[in-house]
């Protein structure tokens, strides 16, 4: 009797079980409780056949042995480094996302040297980077700066039976489906999968809010729907006739959703299309944007800050972030020259600012920038303490943003346009101009385009967008993976081909796509193939108070992309803890931690609300999936709760 009466008790307790005393320690410091976390861990693979990358060893420099190491160092002397190069396809921190895509490379494998660095460079890196910025994630994104570790650095290790008939490479892929991965994808649903119990599984069911966690959803999704190769086309068109180097007729540009549409690479697109013969247009530059329907938001409605980059609305043409950096070099005590990139046409920019005693912020506190109708007017004369320092200020609206500096770069390359660049959210119709602006402009020439711009590839895109915690680049994302769907797409191509008279887009154009059919895709596929209800999104990026995901749903998603075909290019694109990415401080709130250079996580920030989830490596050997999601109603300063999981990530690393 006393047994039967004592099971059903002894079960629940079981279940919630106390939590470790580490995590306990760190809750009870950030003066939390364990009903404010939810946390799983659970042991994924085999330990023989592991599918994360290396560990990254991180050494202080008073134990380096310059013969056995390799590591990588940077000029003490210089601000971070970036390019001026318009070609970004290939800069180092994109082969790092991209060494398992590229046939011509060594693939690392466990045999590989183990990769070193000094800790001292991680931390005058970002001490150098954080100086010379306030907005060190958009700098990165849009400068495409060099990683610090070397080539293939992060490339899962064990690539057996996957990788070795490998032989073309991918680069140069003119493909909107994943069908250029048919012949690597060996491992599929039916492989084997080794099950686990979780090592710790504390409140998984419970619906929170993940903050940035939830760009894993979207970013995995778009890998397993669209394919790790797949890219963006932007294609330009032309109504009427071509003599000479003239166009007489309009120049449509059709957006094709593209994430990454730097403004060094839109002035590749319109370099093409000077190559391709036209250098004056009499007539205008049409930028049709219909791909996404009715995304634009207010920037100031998360959290009053719509001059930050990370509130930029996703757009169907979208154009370097829709944010404008300022270069500002002192010239004397008194006074500092700015300089903009990208430039916009019949818009006036302050070259000149005056400074001030004070110290270097953030670009509403250090300039107090306002967008006027015709003019940028800074509120604020330069702190003294910014010196040479970049700040990236985002504009209002997408739309005139990407029409004023498609107008500037025209010009900038010798070009002339004697009408005006305009963005629309419908189809080019010539039909809808005014008779007395037709014309020549009235022929309709062939419905291909003289110019298929790609994108870089979607491995590139989501190494921005986890690594550096890239927002709007995530709402492009999620909204492609609707947009790009194969039936969708079979019917709007019916549907244009009915009505050749007013279209020029005939062939491969993809389906006009909104916010919720972008989230019932993402909710449908979720349905398909996980078992856990589907969590609640409002966007994809966790930009939203109103986003919920559990534990659990994030445990399952993560277990699923381990044994995916596209695996690589998802963990590469997290920091690495303690090294790089949104996890690098790791090692500066825990100095002690197993977890650095052995963890590959996502992290989540917003008031109230901290999280990580990931992939950790333990000293075992074992390779675990670990999920650690605080809310707290209390008002709460989400860093000082941050090292509750990180607490989390060195025990999981011990194991």
């Amino acid at each position: 009797m006393l047994v039967l009466f004592a099971t059903p008790i002894v079960a629940p307790i079981h279940v919630q079980a106390a939590l470790p005393e580490a995590i306990e320690t760190a809750l009870a410091r950030a003066d939390l409780t364990a009903a404010d976390i939810s946390i799983v861990i659970t042991p994924v693979g085999d330990k023989n056949a592991s599918r994360l990358p290396s560990p990254i060893k991180v050494i202080d420099s008073g134990n380096i042995d310059s013969k056995n190491i390799n590591t990588t160092k940077i000029n003490s002397n210089s601000k971070p480094a970036s390019t001026n190069n318009a070609n970004t396809d290939s800069n180092s921190i994109n082969k790092q996302a991209t060494q398992n895509n590229n046939g011509n490379r060594p693939v690392a494998s466990h045999q590989s040297a183990l990769v070193t660095i000094e800790k001292r460079t991680i931390t005058q890196y970002e001490k150098q980077l954080n100086a010379y910025t306030d907005d060190p994630y958009t700098y990165q994104s849009l400068e495409s700066s060099p990683s610090l570790l070397p080539d293939g650095a992060s490339t899962p290790a064990n690539h057996s039976n996957r990788n070795d008939n490998r032989n073309e490479s991918n680069s140069d892929s003119d493909s909107d489906s994943d069908s250029s991965n048919k012949n690597k994808q060996v491992i599929t649903n039916t492989s084997i999968k080794i099950s686990f119990s979780p090592l710790l599984n504390h409140q998984p069911d419970i619906a929170r809010t993940p903050a940035s966690t939830m760009k894993l959803v979207p970013s995995f999704i778009a890998l397993d729907t669209l394919g790790a190769d797949f890219v963006w086309h932007t294609r330009v068109y032309h109504t009427g006739i071509i003599i000479g180097d003239q166009l007489y007729g309009d120049l449509i540009i059709q957006g094709s959703g593209d994430p990454k549409m730097t403004h060094e690479r839109l002035q590749q697109l319109l370099y093409k299309v000077q190559t391709s013969g036209i250098r004056h247009i009499n007539g205008d530059i049409i930028i049709d944007s219909t791909i996404f329907k009715n995304v634009s938001k207010d920037p100031a409605a998360f959290d009053n800050a719509p001059l930050r980059p990370y509130n930029a609305s996703p757009d169907g043409f979208l154009v370097n972030f829709s944010s404008i950096g300022i270069q500002s070099y002192p010239l004397n005590n008194s006074q500092a020259q700015l300089t903009y990139t990208p430039q916009l046409a019949n818009y006036q920019l302050p070259n000149m600012i005056n400074i001030r005693a004070a110290a270097c912020g953030q670009a509403r506190y250090s300039l107090a920038p306002q967008w006027q109708p015709t003019q940028l007017t800074l509120n604020a004369s330069l702190p003294d303490s910014c010196g040479e320092h970049a700040f990236y200020v985002a504009y209002p609206d997408a739309k005139d943003f990407a029409a004023r500096v498609i107008a500037a770069k025209w010009q900038a390359l010798g070009n002339t346009l004697s009408g005006k660049v305009i963005s629309q959210e419908t189809p080019y119709d010539v039909n809808k101009k005014p008779k007395s602006l037709r014309g020549l402009a009235a022929i309709a020439m062939s419905p291909l385009p003289i110019v298929s711009y790609p994108s870089l590839n979607l491995t590139q895109q989501i190494y921005d967008i986890n690594h550096f915690s890239n927002n709007v680049m995530t709402e492009q994302v999620a909204l492609s993976i609707a947009a790009y769907n194969k039936s969708s797409n079979n019917e709007t191509i019916n549907e244009t081909s009915n009505n050749q008279q007013t279209s020029l887009y005939q062939f491969g154009k993809p389906t006009t796509t909104s916010y919720p059919a972008a989230l019932q895709t993402i909710n449908q596929w979720w349905q398909t193939h996980l078992t856990t209800p589907p969590p609640h999104l409002t966007n994809g990026s966790g930009l939203c108070r109103d986003c919920t995901i559990s534990a659990a749903n994030l445990s399952e998603l993560l277990t699923y992309a381990y044994s995916h075909p596209n695996f690589d290019a998802y963990v590469s694109s997290l920091g690495i803890a303690g090294v790089s990415g949104t996890i690098t401080a790791h090692s500066e709130r825990l100095p002690d931690s197993q977890a650095i250079g052995r963890s590959w996580i996502k992290t989540g920030t917003l008031n109230n609300v901290t999280s990580m989830a990931g992939y950790v490596k333990g000293l075992s050997g074992q390779d675990y999936v670990v999920v650690g999601l605080i809310n707290s109603e209390q008002a709460l300063n989400a860093y000082t709760a941050r090292p509750v999981l990180d607490a989390m990530l060195d025990w999981t690393a011990q194991h």
